[in-house]
């Protein structure tokens, strides 16, 4: 297939998510999406390739007054220095992971899309079992793929943010990113031994989050959207698996993330307290643009491509997959936290709600912000 033709063909397939992400009608969030979405959606640029490159612009702001002066920064950097970890030493890697183990099952068999399916039913208790295995690879495999985006974005928003405090803060949470890199490839590689590209949808965010100039839109991106997803599937995750060696990995890796996302809130609730009218308008339809891709990330169009084309047309997949118990999970977990912290941080007007509200999403809008957890106490609720 020639590159023109795969573009139409991949253009059509994305047609119904560019029609969604276009419902704002505020130009400039477009315009700021557009670039992204074509790499990402269109072109598909990571599809089959071993790196991208992708032009970075901001600002790196140095503070040569050193001024200590946002406590509420300096005590979170406080907790991050005494809550590091050692994904080497400190998770048992010696443990072996056999995806056909029934004792230490990766996901329930209904977390699967097409398990309530006749098709399902045609399969053998181990190949129901490999599927389980490399839905959970293809889950984790865009996990990893966030994580590296998270790292090179909170490099990025050290060098940018303009309060000694947070650049500090900033500096625990790229080794907390690079820890997470280090450990979700570990287990995809070592354990799992399958690895999957980057979904187009997460692609895109990434894209537009390393092409963005603004720190805060960097910061509203990372901060509080992927990561606050991060929050909510990895604690997913961290519910359903009963494999011990990757509960015990979440553990570690929730307790950081839930710092990660206190930051942006804190750092978010100062900074947009100054924005305009219209800066503010533009902020909030960015964020609702980014729920939509999130929210299409998890339809795994990689793993069905795999698996299940030769059963399924893509809009019977998207059904199943929509109203999975996997994806009502997600959608609950994720969006329980990042609701909230919108509203806490104001991009959650009288405006927009009408739009979070046709999506079903305004129901977790009285939820509480991210709390700051350790171990400790995950590891008292298991």
């Amino acid at each position: 297939m020639t590159t023109l033709a795969k573009a139409v063909q991949n253009l059509g397939r994305s047609g119904p998510v560019l029609r969604e992400a276009s419902a704002s009608g505020n130009l400039r969030v477009l315009a700021s999406l557009l670039g992204p979405a074509y790499r990402g959606l269109v072109m598909q640029e990571a599809r089959g390739a071993q790196s991208t490159a992708m032009q970075a612009e901001h600002r790196a702001i140095f503070d040569w007054s050193y001024l200590r002066d946002r406590p509420h920064l300096a005590r979170l950097y406080e907790a991050a220095k005494t809550s590091q970890w050692n994904g080497t030493t400190d998770l048992d890697w010696s443990r072996s992971v056999d995806p056909l183990d029934p004792e230490h099952a990766l996901i329930p068999e209904d977390f699967h899309p097409v398990s309530t399916t006749p098709a399902w039913q045609t399969l053998g208790e181990d190949a129901r079992m490999k599927q389980r295995h490399d839905l959970l690879a293809w889950l984790l495999s865009q996990s990893l793929h966030g994580e590296q985006g998270a790292l090179f974005a909170a490099c990025q928003v050290t060098e940018a943010v303009p309060w000694m405090d947070a650049k500090l803060y900033g500096s625990s949470q790229v080794v907390d990113e690079g820890r997470h890199v280090e450990v979700f490839h570990g287990y995809l590689t070592r354990k799992l031994e399958k690895l999957y590209e980057i979904n187009d949808n997460l692609y895109t965010i990434v894209d537009a989050l390393m092409t963005d100039s603004r720190w805060d839109m960097k910061f509203l991106g990372m901060q509080i959207m992927i990561e606050g997803l991060a929050l909510g599937a990895f604690g997913t995750f961290r519910q359903i698996t009963r494999e011990p060696l990757l509960k015990q990995l979440l553990t570690y890796v929730i307790t950081d993330e839930a710092r990660h996302v206190h930051f942006g809130v804190l750092a978010l609730q100062e900074c947009f307290q100054g924005l305009t009218d219209r800066e503010r308008r533009e902020r909030e339809d960015w964020a609702f643009e980014v729920a939509l891709l999130l929210r299409n990330r998890f339809l795994a169009w990689e793993f069905y491509e795999e698996h299940w084309a030769h059963a399924f047309k893509r809009a019977e997949w998207e059904r199943l997959t929509v109203g999975s118990k996997l994806m009502g999970s997600f959608r609950q977990t994720m969006f329980k936290r990042i609701i909230p912290n919108l509203k806490r941080i104001g991009l959650l007007s009288d405006r927009i709600r009408p739009r979070y509200d046709a999506l079903g999403l305004l129901a977790y809008e009285a939820g509480r912000a991210a709390p700051e957890l350790t171990a400790a106490d995950l590891l008292a609720d298991p």
